[in-house]
């Protein structure tokens, strides 16, 4: 296909820097009308037509516009907000910290779920920005690379929480993964536990708690620990998760004298299985977690963890939003929200 020399140069709507079909249908080398039968009626359209769009699509980042008629160029006070669960504490303390502040300053917060699924945040993704969004926030730094290319192309403010890395797309609000998971590992080496386990959940998609077991694994590492005992399950996060894992590491491995739970609510489960079969903690087995939810202090032992605030962590994303779209420029485009040890009687 020889390609029109004007295909070099985007068009774009008056007073807007968005890829529009006429790009698309120019960088194919097709109608407009083309472009709107692949994508909207695809079985109209022949599967090498399709494909030749599919990739124009993909290399400009085009998003359809899905706010009709006059609203079309339109910028609606709204932010999404795509986490991977609405299910789990974690996402739901920094979502309440998000919609508040945004709120406050007059804008909208749509809920989106990917169930840990970078597929389903991509298809989430196309969908949201066809409504002209006011921002964009997001979970994790991990992302499909046409999603990105999107993102990129779409201009407006994004956000990318939960995560702290030097690869961001816009701007990044989070915490290093890494550094949490060594702290606990150092605390409990601290303590003279030597044969030390990690235990997860859902770790094949939920790469933040591997972030968090590679830095549990370098300190032990480093201390000249075994460093590679993990237990995981695939399944989500509960309560009941943590009792099973608790058993199961106990019953393969009776020497281990401490376990750093991925998350609080999976150590929970294990100091309430401890209590039923009357293992004492920290004396036989110690247990750590991970998050500082308010159910730790109230558990008997009373549990150890590394504290990060999600509330925080939301109000700070959502104010590097306010900031960009009131035109003003934050400080800094990376917050560190940082984390903090919180010894009780579990370790």
């Amino acid at each position: 296909m020889k390609q029109n020399s004007g295909a070099r140069e985007r068009r774009r709507h008056r007073g807007s820097d968005r890829v529009t079909i006429q790009d698309v249908a120019l960088l194919a080398g097709v109608a407009p009308i083309t472009v709107s039968r692949a994508l909207n009626t695809p079985e109209r359209v022949s599967s090498k037509l399709r494909e030749r769009i599919e990739q124009a699509v993909s290399t400009l980042g085009y998003v359809p516009n899905l706010v009709a008629g006059g609203l079309a160029s339109a910028k609606m006070r709204m932010i999404p907000v795509v986490v991977p669960s609405l299910s789990i504490l974690t996402f739901i303390e920094v979502i309440h910290g998000i919609q508040q502040t945004l709120e406050e300053a007059g804008y909208q917060v749509l809920l989106g779920s990917t169930d840990f699924d970078l597929d389903r945040e991509a298809s989430l993704i196309d969908s949201v920005l066809g409504y002209s969004p006011s921002g964009v926030i997001l979970t994790g730094l991990r992302h499909h690379e046409g999603a990105v290319r999107r993102l990129k192309a779409w201009g407006h403010p994004i956000i990318e929480i939960m995560e702290l890395g030097d690869e961001f797309i816009d701007m990044n609000v989070g915490v290093d993964n890494h550094a949490v998971g060594a702290c606990m590992a150092q605390h409990l080496v601290s303590q003279g536990f030597r044969r030390i386990a990690y235990l997860g959940t859902g770790m094949s998609r939920d790469y933040r708690a591997m972030q968090r077991f590679e830095g549990h694994r370098q300190v032990l590492e480093q201390a000249g620990l075994e460093c590679e005992v993990l237990f995981r399950r695939e399944e989500p996060s509960s309560y009941q998760a943590g009792r099973r894992l608790f058993l199961e590491a106990l019953e393969s491995r009776p020497d281990l004298e401490a376990l750093h739970f991925a998350n609080d609510n999976l150590a929970a489960g294990a100091v309430m299985e401890a209590n039923r079969r009357g293992i004492r903690v920290p004396e036989e087995i110690a247990i750590g977690g991970y998050l500082g939810l308010s159910l730790g202090e109230h558990l008997t032992p009373s549990l150890t963890t590394v504290t990060v605030p999600r509330f925080e962590m939301g109000v700070e994303a959502a104010k590097l939003m306010l900031a960009r779209l009131e035109g003003r420029t934050p400080p800094s485009a990376k917050v560190d929200i940082g984390y903090e040890l919180t010894v009780r009687e579990s370790t």
